[in-house]
């Protein structure tokens, strides 16, 4: 049934699980036939100690508002209804005590006091001195003027990389236009004289990842440094452009800067980091419980760890080690092909290159950023004596979500260690053993700290094959759940393998159905599919591995390679992402497929690889169909209100935005977030209509589903940027 048009609930009917819907004092919630059912404890104080509610509830003053529901009670209780601002002061609009029992229809009518896009439906349960289970269904707010169908910004038709292409790079662009033949375009300098001219070619049909008719050029021939180019289609100007060596440079810069804004345990300077200076975060200090000595969740052990320090993951102040371990894995790979690809092809940073505070050590400015996290990592490993002795901890996070903002040494919620999983344990054998071959040309002790870890925790996996993190630890923190570990165990094997050269993690590759099964998935590698960082390792850093076993795996970044180049030649933004992958972090896809193509072209030397990877990196950089630069401060239209608690600009202008270089999440058609949701899924037809994957994105603080940062979608750009900016005299004469 199509939903009023008037409708502000969002998930009323809690068709979609708990998607939108929250609770404070960490209530146990469950959602079946309708309704959300929570376990109240008992011997709170005061209805508003436990709440379940949602935020985000557009109010219209002086408007008539109907607010219904369905409750029940399992023993008589009373609740307090209330539609009133979700931050201070937190004043209601309408609030009613309502005695609970047997399940029962209440509706109410009032007119709101309120004009706020922050309102919040909340439902408080606290306050009773005995346990009970308070359930709530149906859960409608109706009233004020229709929300108008959102309709972004797109700008101008021509889509064009708004960062830059390389002179002798590739130079495509995409026009959206419904004209059924070529159309002219021409390519202006910055004094307005044209330097080339052609025709459009259109696409076959419509572009499906768009919804868009749209029209593709080539302007590869344009070779002559500048700034301030424009393209101009059938009248229709881009925004500006530049063609330069040095495109890449400071991109690369500021991604890799992004990790050290992200440093839990330190403070941020204003010297290295101006205008986002703050207290070391989580150590001790209060509000803080501090992350020196973390005691594990009941049931996960009877000790306490010092876990500070590492990068914050992503908008929350968690810190997780399955997706620490892929990031960190991509800043170590990233200078570990400074050492592997042609030299001809190098720009590595060095030490002093990057803004982090051990620079001037004689340590590569990337291993000391990586090594921040690699030392997190180590702290996770289960000590020797307890139970589960070498796996590593999941995870550490926050017992509660916290709000939008929150400084990390403000952040005044208790945090626990939450149990060892295998994926956790293999992600710190292969991360670990990956930095001790790194590492020991600078600091021997340190690499053999890291290799003895490695190999603990290689052995604790071994013995505990199938431990995985529960899908409903999702409180406070992401779940990173991941019940297939046979990638893992391939990702580390070849990692001890590479380092150690020992014949017993070769057989383990061997034994591995990735010695046979193909490791790069359609959608290409991640967090949950890692058996590709092991594939990409064995076919480029010099091991004992085998001839036979090199060429063959050689020869499947190769085939990976084509079948991404493939997806990308049959996209009219040019990028390497079917229609079915535009799922969380979708712009990772891309980059990650990148990174494989990338590999391609250093094992190959073929031209049309490293063409690939950067066509690939226009769409990240405004080629597409939103116009929109993904990257913080790069090009005219760019994402800079990323879901973050750490850069909370968007919310309260005293704060900051993401710093430049911070890569958004990216179109995601699942919109679990209310705040995407509502805005750009149609509800008012029946079935509910979802924009073109590529619309399935909005550049807001509050879409955490699409417009997240995250510690591996940053190492993913940072990679890939890197080797573009390596790529200075492409085809120069």
């Amino acid at each position: 049934m199509a939903q009023d048009p008037r409708e502000k609930v969002f998930n009323g009917d809690f068709s979609e699980g708990a998607n939108g819907w929250f609770t404070v004092q960490a209530t146990p919630a469950s959602v079946g036939d309708g309704k959300l059912c929570a376990n109240v404890q008992g011997g709170t104080q005061a209805p508003s100690d436990v709440i379940v509610g949602q935020n985000d509830i557009l109010l219209q003053q002086d408007k008539s508002y109907t607010f219904a529901f369905t409750a029940s009670a399992n023993q008589p209780s009373t609740v307090k209804a209330q539609v009133q601002l979700s931050e201070e002061p937190y004043t209601a609009t309408f609030s009613q005590d309502i005695p609970l029992g047997p399940e029962q229809s209440h509706a109410f009518t009032f007119t709101s006091s309120l004009e706020t896009d922050h309102g919040q439906v909340s439902f408080q349960i606290g306050g009773n001195p005995a346990a009970w289970v308070f359930c709530v269904g149906g859960v409608s707010l109706t009233g004020g003027d229709p929300v108008p169908p959102y309709v972004p910004d797109t700008g101008p038709p021509v889509r064009v990389n708004q960062v830059g292409y390389l002179p002798f790079g590739p130079k495509h662009a995409t026009v959206v236009t419904d004209a059924p033949g070529p159309i002219p375009w021409q390519v202006n300098n910055s004094a307005g004289v044209t330097v080339m001219s052609g025709t459009s070619t259109p696409a076959a049909g419509l572009d499906t990842s768009s919804g868009q008719q749209v029209h593709t050029l080539d302007f590869s021939a344009v070779t002559q440094a500048g700034t301030g180019y424009t393209l101009i289609v059938d009248g229709q100007t881009s925004y500006p452009f530049d063609i330069s060596a040095t495109a890449y440079d400071q991109l690369r810069s500021d991604a890799l800067h992004f990790f050290y804004v992200q440093r839990s345990g330190i403070p941020i300077t204003d010297a290295l980091a101006p205008g986002y200076a703050r207290p070391a975060g989580h150590v001790g200090v209060a509000p803080n419980q501090g992350d020196t000595s973390v005691p594990c969740q009941p049931g996960a052990g009877d000790y306490q760890l010092d876990v500070s320090g590492g990068w914050y993951d992503a908008g929350d102040e968690g810190k997780y080690v399955v997706n620490g371990g892929i990031a960190t894995y991509q800043l170590l790979s990233l200078y570990e092909r400074t050492l592997t690809a042609p030299r001809r092809r190098l720009g590595p940073p060095r030490d002093g290159d990057l803004r982090v505070p051990e620079h001037g050590n004689g340590v590569p400015d990337i291993l000391d950023e990586a090594r921040w996290e690699l030392e997190f990592l180590l702290r996770m490993q289960v000590p020797a004596g307890q139970p589960l002795a070498g796996m590593a901890h999941h995870k550490v996070h926050d017992d509660n979500w916290t709000g939008l903002p929150m400084a990390p040494d403000q952040d005044p919620q208790p945090r626990h260690l939450h149990p060892p999983s295998t994926a956790a344990t293999l992600n710190l054998a292969a991360t670990a053993a990956q930095g001790a071959r790194l590492y020991m040309r600078f600091d021997q002790g340190f690499a053999q700290r890291c290799l003895t870890a490695a190999r603990t925790a290689w052995a604790a996996a071994q013995a505990h094959r199938d431990v995985h993190a529960s899908k409903a630890d999702a409180t406070g923190g992401g779940p990173y759940n991941d019940c297939d570990v046979t990638d893992e165990f391939y990702w580390a094997a070849a990692e001890l393998f590479i380092t150690t050269g020992e014949q017993a993690f070769l057989d383990e590759l061997r034994a591995s159905p990735y010695a046979t099964d193909d490791p790069f998935p359609p959608s290409g590698f991640g967090w949950q599919q890692v058996a590709a960082l092991g594939r990409l390792d064995l076919a480029t850093v010099p091991s004992p591995l085998p001839d036979g076993d090199r060429n063959a795996a050689r020869a499947s970044v190769v085939a990976a390679a084509d079948r991404y180049l493939q997806t990308a030649q049959g996209q009219a933004y040019g990028m390497p992402l079917a229609d079915n992958e535009y799922v969380w972090g979708s712009n990772s896809v891309v980059l990650n497929k990148l990174a494989v193509i990338a590999t391609a072209f250093d094992l190959t030397g073929d031209q049309r690889y490293r063409d690939g990877v950067l066509e690939g990196l226009d769409y990240i950089l405004g080629r597409n169909a939103l116009n929109e630069s993904y990257v913080t401060g790069y090009g005219r239209h760019n994402s800079h209100n990323q879901h973050s608690r750490l850069y909370g600009h968007a919310i309260d202008p005293a704060l900051p935005e993401p710093p430049a270089g911070s890569i958004a999440g990216g179109p995601n058609v699942g919109l679990e977030d209310p705040k995407a949701s509502r805005l750009l899924i149609d509800r008012t037809v029946d079935p509910p209509r979802r924009p073109a994957p590529q619309f399935c994105y909005i550049d807001d603080i509050q879409s955490w589903s699409t417009n997240e940062v995250a510690i591996n979608w940053n190492s993913a750009l940072s990679w890939v940027v890197s080797f573009a900016a390596d790529q200075k005299n492409i085809g120069a004469p």
